[in-house]
């Protein structure tokens, strides 16, 4: 054995010895976060997932079309399906039973070759020998052969290597019941409408599954759902727009197989100026597109430029439409199922292979071509809200140069309100967008100017939800922020001329600030979401009340953080007859509590209410701030809340406020 020592101290030793080797699900139960991202809230669900998956590809070989779901009392879940059921004989390598070989075995099941499967979505077969590790109890159950099957494992060992025959099975499939560790997770409730939603994104994109959802966990609520989809991604699509006010009729879909892969495609236009589109590959949600979508794009543009041509909807001397022209206010579903997916990185956030590319190319656009000679109606109604697109695009491209010219004339000043940091290094930057001069003014001089920039908004910024580009253009505030956060907009976006590593919205905490905050965000999801994918934005959490005692002051972000402070307070101090709590109203009103001497509580309403050193203390000096980071989770549901809240269209946002008007107990009028 060769060793290797910087020195002739003992601890820098470098050999065999110091080489750990973790057998079975040690790896997992050591490192979970390298299996199931982490081991709070995503990482808990993930564990469903999981099992569910291997149930669906149950599903898409042919072989099941049920899957229930059940969450049950004391944390435990139950995932049943009518699949052949796994194996129970001795495996010929491992020498145990192909149950336990699967449930305690990474990389061992029916996806890595033999014919298991011809498409599946685990495509590192780690799922439920992951879930056995990170579960205090998994009990797998095994329909075959006339016989009901069972094993019992505890944190990824099994109790007994024997498994019992415990009843007869009219039938075939898999039940997996478990219970996540809870010395693993540090969040152990399940979320039933966020697994409603992800399960009925699944149903959907296998079609003819019927998925029954069930909540027994309390014996006074049971709730039960079931999801069955015979329209696959088309269904889906119709789902996606049924907020909007569509453009076409009918919606588009295609289904077809070439060389052992399957393409899906739905495709249907509303009256939005968004693009909406999900890929999906073995029914893995690719967030980053892909092949299977740079094959849709491409035929999607080239199909409406020909059918524009040939119906003299495009002139000869007329430019052709752009990709961006063609793809507003586009609702697109793409799904492809192949034996070999290769997924770029853990994540399977993007599907690598170039196989994939001409084949949802050519079988899309020939399908397309013909649904658009079939339907002149719905064709004429696309090509149309694509010349509109097109022609915004030339406005907004004139409105774009206007800006930047701008900004070049400016140089180093920027916007004139922009109170710039000194540093240079885009790393330690921060950019505090401030809502008013009031509070701009607390914030500028409050601030460590050597990477603090502030930039106070005047007002309320345009929706942008309803205007596009040309529009936006054309308000001063969203102007002075494009200029000030350097990374251009719209085709022309570059992440890497970002001038601020942090974006952090600040405003009042009343219902103008949450308003102003929404205007925000929604210019930053629709025109900004790589800034929110890489973890740039966040919303600074200025604290409510300031609660005082002589020269002892502190701070407090809700109600129940006031109550402590001020029980701690008056501990220290003897009830009086004369004495109370001095409550200074924001209207200048003094309002009298409980019976205790000298303790002051001010409501904060506004940021302009906090001396400089207040807000640094409070908000700004990143050793004791809270700040929120905006990140995307689901981006079908975050599309839905924007397309609600700040859309168009009234009806759906009624309804929204009709049904969580309850939920508002502070309503600040």
């Amino acid at each position: 054995m060769t060793k290797i020592s910087k020195s002739k101290s003992s601890k820098s030793v470098y050999g065999a010895e110091q080489i750990t080797v973790l057998e079975g699900l040690e790896p997992v139960r050591k490192r979970p976060g390298m299996y199931i991202g982490n081991t709070a809230y995503a990482g808990l669900h993930h564990l469903i997932w999981e099992v569910v998956d291997n149930s669906i590809d149950e599903a898409m070989a042919g072989f099941c079309n049920r899957i229930s779901v059940t969450l049950l009392p004391d944390g435990y879940v139950r995932v049943e399906d009518n699949g052949r059921g796994i194996p129970v004989e001795k495996h010929p390598v491992t020498k145990i039973s192909s149950l336990e070989t699967v449930l305690t075995k990474l990389h061992a099941g029916g996806k890595f070759g033999g014919g298991g499967y011809k498409v599946s979505g685990g495509l590192h077969g780690v799922g439920v020998s992951v879930v056995n590790a990170l579960a205090t109890e998994l009990i797998a159950e095994v329909k075959r052969d006339g016989k009901l099957y069972q094993q019992v494992y505890h944190r990824g060992k099994a109790a007994s290597s024997k498994i019992k025959v415990v009843g007869q099975a009219s039938d075939t499939g898999t039940i997996i019941t478990y219970q996540a560790d809870s010395t693993v997770f540090t969040v152990t409730e399940y979320d039933w409408k966020y697994i409603l939603d992800h399960l009925r994104q699944q149903a959907y994109l296998t079609k003819g599954l019927r998925l029954y959802l069930v909540d027994e966990r309390d014996s006074r609520n049971r709730q039960e759902y079931t999801y069955y989809f015979e329209g696959g991604v088309a269904s889906y699509c119709r789902h996606l727009n049924h907020l909007k006010e569509v453009k076409q009729d009918k919606v588009f879909y295609v289904e077809k197989e070439v060389d052992t892969i399957k393409v899906e495609v739905a495709v249907q236009y509303s009256s939005d100026f968004n693009e909406v589109v999900f890929g999906f590959a073995n029914n893995i949600h690719t967030a980053e597109g892909g092949m299977h979508v740079q094959g849709f794009r491409t035929a999607l543009t080239r199909t409406i430029n020909a059918y524009a041509r040939k119906a003299g909807l495009l002139k000869e001397k007329d430019e052709n439409l752009q990709g961006e022209d063609v793809r507003e206010g586009l609702t697109a579903v793409i799904s492809v199922k192949l034996p070999d997916p290769q997924f770029e990185g853990q994540t399977k956030a993007k599907l690598g292979n170039a196989e994939v590319k001409p084949i949802v190319e050519t079988v899309f656009g020939e399908y397309f071509a013909a649904f658009l000679e079939e339907n002149p109606r719905d064709a004429r109604e696309i090509v149309g809200k694509c010349l509109l697109s097109q022609q915004a695009r030339q406005a907004a491209r004139a409105a774009r140069d206007t800006v930047l010219r701008k900004g070049a004339l400016e140089g180093i000043t920027l916007p004139g309100k922009l109170a710039d940091c000194s540093s240079r290094d885009p790393k330690e930057c921060e950019l505090y967008i401030v809502e008013g001069d009031s509070a701009g003014g607390s914030a500028k001089q409050g601030r460590e100017r050597r990477f603090q920039a502030i930039l106070p908004l005047r007002g309320k910024i345009l929706n942008v939800e309803r205007a596009r580009l040309d529009k936006m253009l054309v308000n001063n505030e969203i102007k002075n922020l494009i200029i000030a956060l350097g990374t251009n907009i719209g085709d022309q976006f570059d992440i890497t001329k970002l001038r601020y590593h942090s974006i952090i919205i600040m405003t009042d905490a009343d219902v103008d600030g949450a308003h102003i905050r929404t205007l925000l965000l929604t210019l930053f999801y629709r025109h900004f979401p790589d800034l929110i994918q890489h973890g740039h934005l966040y919303i600074a959490q200025p604290p409510l009340y300031r609660v005082s005692r002589g020269t002892h002051v502190a701070y407090a972000y809700n109600e129940v953080e006031r109550d402590r402070l001020v029980t701690e307070m008056s501990k220290t101090i003897k009830p009086s007859s004369k004495a109370n709590v001095v409550v200074e109203q924001n209207d200048g009103t003094v309002g009298v509590g409980q019976n205790v001497s000298g303790i002051i509580i001010q409501r904060y309403k506004g940021l302009g209410e906090m001396n400089p050193i207040q807000l640094w203390e409070t908000t700004m000096d990143p050793s004791s701030r809270m700040m929120q980071q905006v990140t995307v989770a689901d981006a079908e549901k975050a599309d839905e809340i924007f397309d609600i809240l700040m859309g168009s269209e009234v009806a759906p946002r009624k309804r929204f406020i009709q049904t969580h008007a309850k939920a508002a107990t502070n309503l600040d009028i």
